[in-house]
């Protein structure tokens, strides 16, 4: 990852001015109010192995993979978090190459910022934002490793287990949500499938990699939100887990385009997330 300026309401046609890091998907992080009963139950879930105590002062863990790298991170909600209208969920962070000037031009097309940007040691500069329907993200300009300056986020796979596999928001209003994240990130959009009544599942990408999708929110969602899919192994095992472990699978296991299946669920304090994989 390298820090070269790039103003963020530059068009898709610029996107090779573009870093590797900015418009990606690079970490992805659950905010919990028990750390301990997310290892046990995600752990059994995917197949991670969350770590068991915080690594530093803060209550932050990394989710490690069964090849060694990280998926992400938990979080600890707290108290005063809560009295801020902080809730159970899963969040995703967009790298960009300027916090700053991403947070002026997300807020200048209708986002928010609802955490000003600020430095995390060896880390990177971040700040909570949601677009112009209310969707909450991060931006993040990330710090290279030591010793390692070309060192590129692997948390998102189009097909590996252990990863997000696919990013999907749900928003009221499709067309202007797909504009800005054209116009903020250099995303594209090409490609949709018929769902009905619930209008088009239209297909995004990064620099040509399919990453996800944008839907019309459903009523019985009360707020416009991003669900993030995770790789499993297997979606009857993890169906399964999801169950005994005290989660609520809210639809399928579903099989979809090419063959695996899909289903989306909440974890036992409430976070939704998605899981994506083959059926044995």
């Amino acid at each position: 990852m390298s820090d070269t300026t790039y103003a963020p309401t530059q068009s898709a046609a610029n996107e090779d001015s573009r870093t590797s890091a900015h418009g990606s998907f690079i970490w992805y992080e659950l905010l919990t109010p028990d750390p301990v009963a997310a290892k046990t139950f995600y752990d059994a879930v995917v197949g991670w192995n969350i770590e068991p105590q915080p690594s530093g002062e803060m209550d932050y863990r990394m989710i490690g993979r069964a090849d060694g790298g990280n998926a992400g991170g938990v979080m600890r909600l707290t108290d005063e978090m809560r009295s801020h209208g902080a809730r159970p969920v899963w969040l995703g962070y967009v790298g960009v190459d300027d916090v700053d000037q991403s947070v002026a031009a997300i807020e200048k097309d209708g986002g928010k910022a609802l955490m000003a940007a600020f430095d995390i040691p060896n880390v990177g500069r971040i700040a909570l934002v949601t677009d112009p329907q209310g969707a909450p993200f991060y931006v993040m300009q990330p710090t290279p490793p030591a010793g390692d300056g070309n060192k590129v986020s692997d948390v998102f796979s189009v097909d590996q287990p252990q990863r997000v596999r696919w990013n999907e928001l749900a928003t009221p209003e499709p067309d202007g949500a797909i504009d800005f994240y054209r116009k903020q990130f250099g995303w594209s959009q090409d490609g949709d499938m018929d769902m009905g009544e619930m209008g088009k599942y239209r297909f995004i990408q990064d620099r040509g990699t399919n990453i996800g999708a944008v839907m019309t929110k459903p009523p019985q969602l009360p707020v416009s939100q991003w669900t993030y899919y995770i790789g499993v192994d297997d979606i009857g095992r993890a169906a399964e887990a999801i169950k005994s472990g005290g989660g609520q699978i809210l639809n399928g296991p579903m099989e979809i385009p090419g063959g695996e299946f899909s289903l989306n669920a909440l974890d036992p304090h409430g976070a939704s997330f998605g899981l994506v994989g083959p059926r044995s």
